[in-house]
């Protein structure tokens, strides 16, 4: 058997050895380049002495990155039982410093998996990324136990993640993550560099918790968002009309007929306050 740069055997003899064939209702899009699961793992700053948190580590890949890092503690969320054998071997080889979750992430709060500031980092599955980014974006308590998320999505995500007003990609997930967060894509990654390879680029992106965001209502701030942005060609006097039209854009002192892209995110604050 060959064995990779930390003793482990490679990614696909892994995969061979254990049955573990990439399955599409799991979002299931593996990186078996250990080069790219390094890089990845550098570009989450310095593990030393940190507790990082994995969603959907599937053989290990990125795991084994983190941890050769050194990353003092990688908890793993993992939903596919047949992931556990190569984990677990992971875990042997790296005594003391790895955790392995199974469950569904959408339904596991990571703050309740460590009582220290933890990072996150994960390639994430295509199908819930976003709602697990908004997840823990939207957390009640601010700022989170996270220190910083270090992700992986489907490019198109991450422009809308990160962008900001009179972007093409700019929506409510740009508006909530620049809120609370600050945003920006590391590098993309190119299909090819997954087995098997989906039909789209990826990217990373870097998330850092805003200190001190400015203060409203998350619940309104979702409301505004979701008038302005579902009809988002439309003037913002229409397009605003079920949360109040005119009467609120004048309270604000905004023009009815700009769109909601022109809004920066403070804009769309202060309505969020006049609303609430």
């Amino acid at each position: 058997m060959t064995l990779a740069f930390d003793g482990l055997p490679p990614l696909r003899e892994v995969l061979a050895d254990h049955g573990i064939d990439p399955r599409k209702a799991l979002g299931q899009n593996f990186l078996l380049d250990l080069n790219l699961t390094g890089r990845i793992a550098r570009q989450a700053g310095s593990l030393e002495g940190r507790t990082v948190i994995e969603i959907g580590p599937g053989p290990g890949g990125l795991t084994r990155a983190l941890l050769a890092h050194g990353a003092a503690h990688v908890i793993a969320i993992e939903k596919d039982p047949r992931c556990r054998p190569a984990l677990e071997a992971i875990g042997a080889h790296y005594p003391g410093r790895f955790t392995l979750v199974e469950g569904d992430a959408l339904e596991i709060d990571p703050a309740s998996l460590t009582d220290e500031p933890y990072k996150i980092v994960a390639n994430l599955p295509y199908n819930v990324g976003t709602q697990l980014l908004l997840n823990w974006i939207t957390v009640p308590v601010w700022p989170p136990r996270w220190t910083d998320l270090t992700l992986m999505f489907q490019k198109e995500v991450a422009e809308r993640i990160v962008a900001g007003a009179d972007d093409d990609h700019y929506g409510r997930l740009g508006v909530l993550a620049g809120w609370r967060t600050e945003a920006e894509i590391l590098f993309d990654v190119s299909r090819e560099a997954f087995t098997p390879p989906p039909k789209v680029t990826s990217a990373i992106v870097h998330v850092v918790p805003r200190a001190e965001p400015l203060p409203v209502s998350l619940e309104a701030l979702e409301r505004v968002t979701a008038a302005a942005f579902g009809q988002r060609r439309k003037m913002l006097r229409q397009s605003l009309k079920p949360v109040g039209g005119e009467a609120l854009l004048a309270r604000v002192g905004i023009d009815p007929t700009r769109r909601a892209e022109t809004l920066e995110v403070a804009e769309f604050v202060r309505l969020a306050n006049a609303l609430s």
